[in-house]
């Protein structure tokens, strides 16, 4: 491998980042820092129709929020900039007229009217119209190929519409390779000649592409599979400059959770699950789209579970972190096939991760969310509710309903519960468990266990009818951990009151 691997992420900001394109920018980030490389950031916008003013710095945001920060690009470390672009039009014209110059590329004239024309002659006669070797020279079509060189350029200083289209070569079994697929063969008689440079003066994706990623030295181009049917193109216009060609390797899709085809908005909408990194706000409509970082998710558990879509490191070994995908990365393993996206298993990714956070990083985040119910609580406190239910949590969102009777005095019974655990003879047995409470003096977890267990193996009764009502009492529900703990948290005084509001309400 070489040791100047260079990479780009070359996102067009047209709106929020699709985790697609997340996971493209991950397998650039870890290909390129398990090589000692460089992973560059690079904004296409030629489409200035579709631009969207914030999406840029969103894509600047979600890659930081991933920890893939760019190592090159827009405003840092610009040794080839600048990186966007619309920023960069001047330098495309002469590498189009390059191509013209070296019959690798030709003028068309031909108007939207025209094109319409041909497309319905086509079809009339069950025809598909392609725009290449077929008819370019044939004399219905308006190009150079056709034309005389003083009519071409009197068309030009005409101010006449035109574009620049590829000379596609006639008659040639393609062979192209890529670092996923393997040998890839192509027949060029199927190939149009696409458009590289429009009437509006800026190229298309395909010229600009190619000049950039040569200008900037990459040396290789992982992408997403649907750039596959260009691949064809890019190799044919490394030929035509005489430059080398970088490795290409194309990504499976993230197929959706049920059926088939690729993972859209529409799919985490209707089965509740977000597809973008990061919260977005359309600024036209002010729609909101949810983020993984704004529902709670970890940012290593997002990455971590990206990495497993359409890469498998041959072992059983699930969980990584960051510096364990750079090292252990590699394109070979990538599958050809798509992969289905689980909204399950990136909850239990995220799960997972829970319980490798410290009690301190958690407490931060739960003290946070009991601020905004305007709870204050003592940190010690908080922490040593989190680690008594952290275990149970996917998300720090979900401390609240796991815990709430740590901070407050139930003031619901679960009804079922309720109805199955609170029988006739329970108040009378509540009210002797009081009085054995009220005699208690070591109020630790293990004595006050030891001494209610005691009381009831003495009384000849079942476990479950003080267990369970005891529970139901405290928590108003059957649920949270270790009955014995939480009467430790809560202390005597809030025990014996909470026992007494269950007799009164029950």
């Amino acid at each position: 491998m070489e040791s100047n691997v260079r990479v780009r992420f070359a996102p067009s900001p047209t709106g929020p980042l699709h985790i697609g394109g997340v996971r493209t920018a991950l397998f650039n980030y870890l290909f390129a820092k398990k090589h000692g490389g460089t992973f560059v950031l690079r904004i296409e916008d030629t489409d200035q129709t579709r631009y969207v003013a914030n999406a840029e710095q969103y894509i600047v945001d979600a890659l930081d929020w991933c920890n893939i920060p760019f190592d090159e690009g827009p405003g840092k470390n610009e040794k080839f900039g600048p990186y966007r672009q619309s920023e960069r039009k001047e330098l495309y014209k002469k590498y189009a007229d390059q191509l013209i110059e070296s019959g690798w590329a030709y003028y068309a004239f031909d108007t939207s009217e025209q094109l319409d024309s041909e497309r319905k002659g086509h079809e009339e006669n069950g025809k598909t119209f392609i725009y290449n070797w077929h008819n370019r020279e044939k004399g219905r079509l308006v190009n150079s190929l056709v034309l005389s060189d003083e009519d071409v350029q009197n068309r030009i200083n005409k101010g006449e519409k035109y574009v620049i289209r590829f000379k596609s070569p006639q008659d040639e079994s393609l062979l192209m390779n890529d670092e996923i697929r393997g040998t890839i063969k192509i027949d060029t008689n199927t190939l149009d000649d696409k458009i590289l440079f429009k009437s509006d003066g800026m190229p298309t994706y395909h010229l600009a592409n190619i000049v950039d990623d040569h200008l900037m030295e990459i040396t290789h181009v992982i992408r997403g599979e649907e750039w596959l049917p260009s691949m064809p193109l890019h190799v044919l216009l490394y030929r035509a400059f005489g430059w080398d060609s970088p490795k290409f390797a194309h990504l499976p899709l993230i197929l959706k959770p049920v059926g088939k085809g690729k993972l859209s908005k529409r799919d985490g909408d209707k089965l509740g699950f977000p597809v973008f990194p990061l919260e977005y706000t359309n600024e036209q409509s002010g729609a909101v789209s949810r983020g993984y970082k704004e529902d709670g998710y970890f940012t290593d558990a997002f990455i971590n579970m990206l990495a497993l879509l359409g890469w498998n490191p041959g072992t059983e070994q699930e969980i990584f972190s960051l510096k364990e995908l750079t090292q252990v990365f590699d394109l070979g393993r990538v599958s050809k096939s798509g992969a289905k996206f689980s909204p399950d298993k990136t909850n239990w990714f995220n799960q997972q991760y829970m319980q490798t956070k410290s009690d301190k990083e958690l407490t931060e985040l739960y003290v946070s969310i009991l601020s905004e119910k305007g709870i204050s609580a003592d940190v010690d406190y908080v922490q040593k509710v989190v680690s008594l239910i952290k275990e149970r949590a996917v998300f720090a969102a979900d401390f609240w309903n796991l815990s709430d009777f740590f901070f407050q005095t139930p003031t619901e019974y679960d009804a079922k519960a309720s109805k199955k655990n609170w029988k006739e003879g329970t108040p009378e047995l509540m009210n002797e468990l009081i009085e054995v409470i009220n005699t208690i003096q070591d109020f630790s977890s293990v004595n006050t266990e030891t001494v209610i267990k005691e009381w009831i193996t003495a009384k000849e009764i079942g476990f479950g009818k003080v267990m369970q009502p005891l529970r139901l009492s405290l928590v108003g529900a059957l649920k949270g951990p270790h009955l014995f703990d939480i009467i430790e948290m809560i202390g005597k005084e809030e025990t014996l009151n909470r026992l007494k509001n269950a007799i009164d309400c029950l």
